[in-house]
């Protein structure tokens, strides 16, 4: 049992105001593996007084100092991967190789990348006559996800500290014990007192605190669209600043020159990574309606090289969805789009074969999929595929762009005018060609309902900057 009641405030583990704790569940035995405490209003208070009290002397640190901070944080973090990656397997359900290779790997990255990112920003201008500075925003609020425990986290708090902000975190009460190792991690680096903070609870009381609380200056968060909305109208009674990462129904488009085993396979890791739990994920897949066969074949032949299973088995690829409350959702979605009559080419209800216990799902995988469905227009959170055909590639773009959405896009293709044509047309925020790496300096977020601002690299270190401009006199300030 890992039973942690303590929140993280100014620089030491502090007991809470209130009593009332919140279990926390393996999803692959349905067993309790620990309690943390339910924060209260009082214990967040506490919080936002100390990245206050911190904020003005952190503020003033310079970009060598920041940076020498973000490295011995980086540092520490690698020394706690076995924990990390143990962690993420126990308490998100993610087996062991994805919570070793995307996990632990994706948190590990943001640190680094905003230390060098600092090298070369610059946090004072000169243009003519006057002075641009970017100075810090504040004491930040940040709230996020379950799906991704240490990624999210991460290149908040990375971004964050890069700037020169403090912040206060508050981790989903599903997957808290991440955050409480990272917690440790920067104990361990030596983070000032006050400029890190982690008070954990439930979203009503600490979430929806952070969001109106009058002495937060922003508030980025990463989750759902109701939520965003919430939150966005509670900041608004402060006019504060918000960044909202939050949901997608992202398109792959597979042009007619393409291997179609490899685009299978392209699309189909793209859909059950994490358990399909990724808001970027290609839960789209366009393909020319001359070749949906092949494609629906080739799939079904892909398919079982993913396979979904215990997380402790090195084999697994896929575990369970984190929560009953997620396995009902994605059972009512692969119902939903049995009755709108979209052929079942793989998977379906229930669990898979042998996996009785844990909110284990099927990968599924529909053809003959229309895009006004519900199952193409709603962000179903698990691995479940819509193949959508096109007739040409104009009519790809307008059907890749007919979603309120727009995270992420995908484009698998061998004619690089054909493919630049999709990449430049589709309406979202980063655009994946031919199975392309990660890349830390490109900047994460999305069009239209899936959000407002970015992360990752210098875009998301600018999001805790605010700009002055200094007129008539040159002056310069500490970088």
């Amino acid at each position: 049992m890992r039973t942690h009641l303590q929140h993280f405030i100014n620089g030491e583990w502090v007991d809470s105001t209130g009593s009332e704790t919140i279990d926390v569940l393996n999803p692959a035995t349905e067993e309790v593996i620990g309690q943390i405490s339910n924060g209260t209003t009082e214990d967040l208070d506490k919080a936002v007084a100390a990245a206050r009290a911190a904020f003005p002397a952190f503020s003033r640190t310079t970009k060598e100092e920041r940076i020498e901070l973000l490295n011995r944080i980086a540092d520490e973090y690698e020394k706690r991967k076995d924990d990390i990656v143990e962690v993420i397997t126990e308490e998100l359900g993610a087996p062991l190789s994805i919570s070793e290779k995307v996990h632990y790997t994706l948190g590990l990255a943001h640190y680094r990348q905003a230390a060098k990112e600092l090298e070369t920003f610059e946090f004072t201008e000169t243009r003519g006559g006057k002075v641009i500075r970017k100075e810090a925003i504040g004491v930040s609020g940040l709230i996020t996800p379950w799906n991704f425990p240490t990624n999210q986290a991460s290149t908040k708090i990375a971004s964050a500290l890069a700037a020169g902000s403090t912040v206060v975190l508050k981790p989903s009460e599903l997957t808290p014990f991440a955050a409480i190792i990272l917690a440790e991690i920067f104990q361990a680096a030596g983070v000032p007192k006050g400029v890190f903070n982690l008070v954990n609870g439930n979203g009503e009381v600490v979430g929806n605190g952070i969001s109106s609380h009058p002495d937060i200056d922003f508030v980025s968060f990463t989750g759902s669209g109701p939520v965003g909305q919430k939150i966005t109208e509670n900041a608004a009674k402060h006019i504060k600043k918000v960044a909202l990462e939050l949901g997608g129904k992202s398109p792959m488009v597979i042009l007619d020159d393409y291997d179609t085993k490899k685009a299978a396979k392209i699309a189909v890791s793209a859909l059950v990574l994490n358990s399909g739990q990724v808001c970027s994920a290609a839960t789209r897949t366009l393909v020319p309606k001359s070749k949906l066969e092949e494609f629906t074949e080739a799939v079904k032949e892909v398919l079982p090289n993913f396979p979904v299973g215990d997380p402790q088995n090195e084999s697994s690829f896929m575990g369970p969805l984190v929560s009953e409350k997620q396995y009902n959702r994605v059972q009512g979605y692969i119902e939903k789009g049995l009755e709108e009559g979209a052929t079942l080419v793989v998977g379906g209800t229930g669990k898979p074969e042998g996996l009785d216990q844990g909110y284990y799902v099927k990968p599924t995988v529909f053809a003959n999929v229309k895009n006004d469905m519900v199952i193409a227009q709603e962000e179903i959170f698990g691995p479940v595929m819509s193949i959508i055909t096109y007739e040409d590639l104009d009519e790809a773009i307008e059907i890749a762009n007919d979603t309120v959405y727009g995270l992420a896009g995908y484009v698998v293709g061998e004619d690089e005018e054909k493919v630049e044509k999709v990449a430049s047309s589709i309406r979202a925020g980063l655009i994946t060609v031919n199975d392309a790496p990660f890349d830390f300096s490109a900047s994460f977020g999305g069009y239209k309902q899936s959000g407002i601002g970015r992360e990752w690299g210098v875009f998301g270190i600018e999001e805790y900057l605010e700009i002055k401009s200094v007129v008539g006199v040159r002056v310069g300030v500490p970088s």
